[in-house]
């Protein structure tokens, strides 16, 4: 009885005090069950890892032997790589048989039936290739004067062209390579040495570059009718983030933000989103 309640005084309230007694004790015992069957729970019966499992927890048993080989069984649908269309394979080697194989006599190149095909999936020599501009000093012979040839428009004015560039800034930012493992990369597959620097200035770059062309995807997010928006935690330099995302019908934008408050919605969305906000909560 709880200390503030009167005790009854008559036998229709002891009755009814009694009942909710009996209801209190079998949620009590119901709750104790749960608790205690959460502390049995372990690695082996259970979902939990075995790195939670406390000390002295025993092995988990082996599965007893069903009796079936190893692999795939009789009647299991194959999961096979599905041959390219001919219209995506680069080069065709056709493969005749010399001989026979029951009297041994010479065959001529001439096929029955379709071929047994086999494609094999390479990748070529992959090297960067370096192309030196030589800026040639060439002197009038009118007035003496030497003049340099400047490089053409199309020739970068650093010393890496857009497609490495843009393959650093990929395993940055997306594949979230480390500045050293992205010169590991760059050095021992595409042979393209270069320095730690180097991979952070052509980032940075990159960054500038794609300025524009992010301002008018988020135009375009704030001008739609309905945006659907979500955010996850992020780890980035060692710090916790939050990665935001709004995807509209046309256009996708990821920011990274130092909070999952409500201002870096109203900051990719605009003051004046007129549309609809689905978020999932």
């Amino acid at each position: 009885m709880p200390p503030d309640q009167s005790p009854p005084q008559t036998l229709e309230e002891a009755l009814v005090l009694l009942a909710q007694a009996w209801e209190l004790i079998g949620q009590l015992q119901a709750h104790v069950q749960e608790l205690e069957a959460r502390l049995g729970q372990n690695s082996t019966n259970s979902s939990r890892p075995p790195s939670s499992d406390p000390p002295g927890t025993p092995p988990r048993p082996p599965a007893p032997p069903t009796g079936r080989r190893r692999g795939g069984q009789p009647g299991h649908p194959p999961h096979q790589r599905a041959l390219l269309p001919p219209e995506q394979v680069d080069a065709v080697v056709p493969h005749w048989p010399p001989h026979c194989r029951g009297c041994h006599a010479p065959l001529p190149q001439n096929a029955v039936g379709e071929p047994v095909r086999h494609q094999v999936t390479e990748l070529p020599p992959v090297h960067a290739m370096v192309t030196e501009h030589q800026l040639q000093h060439v002197q009038c012979a009118a007035c003496g004067t030497t003049t340099c040839a400047d490089l053409p428009p199309d020739v970068p004015a650093g010393a890496f062209g857009p497609r490495l560039q843009a393959t650093v800034a990929v395993l940055s930012g997306r594949y979230r390579l480390s500045r050293r493992e992205v010169v590991g990369v760059c050095t021992d597959v595409l042979g393209a040495p270069l320095a730690v620097g180097s991979v952070d200035r052509l980032c940075q770059a990159t960054a500038a570059a794609l300025a524009t062309p992010v301002a008018a995807l988020e135009q375009a997010v704030q001008q739609a009718p309905y945006a659907h928006a979500d955010e996850t935690s992020w780890r980035e330099a060692g710090q916790k983030r939050w990665l935001w995302v709004v995807v509209t019908a046309l256009a996708t934008v990821f920011t990274l933000a130092p909070s999952r408050g409500s201002g870096v919605i109203q900051g990719l969305l605009g003051a004046a989103f007129a549309g609809y906000l689905i978020s999932c909560l």
